[in-house]
This record gives C-alpha cells, structure tokens and sequence, in this order.
C-alpha cells in the first residue's frame, strides 16, 4: 500500500498557517481542527516550516507563557522530511519512527498536497492486517 491510498479517504485541504502568525493563532487552529501539528506556508505556497504540540508545549516550559505571543516561525521545524504519494506505508512508518516525528507533509510535483499522521499510517497498516485476516479464514474456511 502506498500513501495515495490513504490520501484518497482523506478531505482534501491543507490546514496552514503563515510564519508570521502567533503561536497563539497556531494553537486555536490546532484546537479548533483537532490535529497535532500544522503546515507553516510562505505565502506563494511553498513549505516554510511544520510546527506541533509538542514544539508549543516545550517553548512555553522553557520560555514561560509569553511565548505565545511569538510568531511560529521563531519555533517551527525549518528542517522539514516530506514523503510523496508513491512512498510505501512501510516506508513512512519506518521515517516516523527512525526521526521519532508523527506527521509528514506530502509533497508531489513540487508542491506540499496533503499531510499524513502517524495515525493514518497505522489506521491503514491494521486495515490491511484485518483484510490479509480475513482473506486467510476464508481460504481455511473452503478447505
């Protein structure tokens, strides 16, 4: 299976914000959708930075509560791994657990398209574990 096949149940739109915008802004749109980490664009589209939870929570333990107020750029991963949709969900979760990150951006023909997570990842690894399952009691079943 290939990344394609998750993006096609995935919706089809990228939650971003700008470098520019606050920290404070980042966690509304976390909170409001749900998600764990956002895509940081420049404003032409290009990928600027990702930035995470995990990145928030560690600035304001270090910084104080003051940091909010800063813009994202000031704390977003700059150096960002992306996959493409003809990357295998092996090799995904293999990137994932070797650089310990939970989303990777997706990015086909120059341009960041979708965003997959570390739970997309293994909702599809068990969807294929339930298929090859029950393909294996069926050919048990017929004897």
């Amino acid at each position: 299976m290939t990344i394609a096949s998750i993006l096609h149940g995935k919706p089809h739109r990228l939650i971003s914000v700008a470098p520019d915008d606050t920290l404070q802004q980042a966690t509304e749109i976390l909170t409001r959708e749900r998600i764990g980490a956002l895509l940081v664009l420049k404003p032409n589209g290009d990928i600027a930075g990702i930035i995470s939870e995990r990145d928030i929570v560690r600035a304001v333990g270090v910084k104080g509560a003051d940091v909010i107020a800063r813009p994202v750029a000031e704390l977003m991963t700059k150096d960002v791994t992306c996959c493409v949709p003809e990357d295998t969900v092996d090799q995904v979760m293999a990137t994932m657990t070797e650089r310990r990150i939970r989303h990777l951006p997706v990015r086909q023909g120059g341009r960041i398209v979708a965003m997959v997570s570390i739970g997309d990842v293994v909702k599809q690894k068990v969807e294929e574990a339930e298929a090859e399952s029950q393909s294996l009691r069926e050919y048990i079943a017929r004897g």
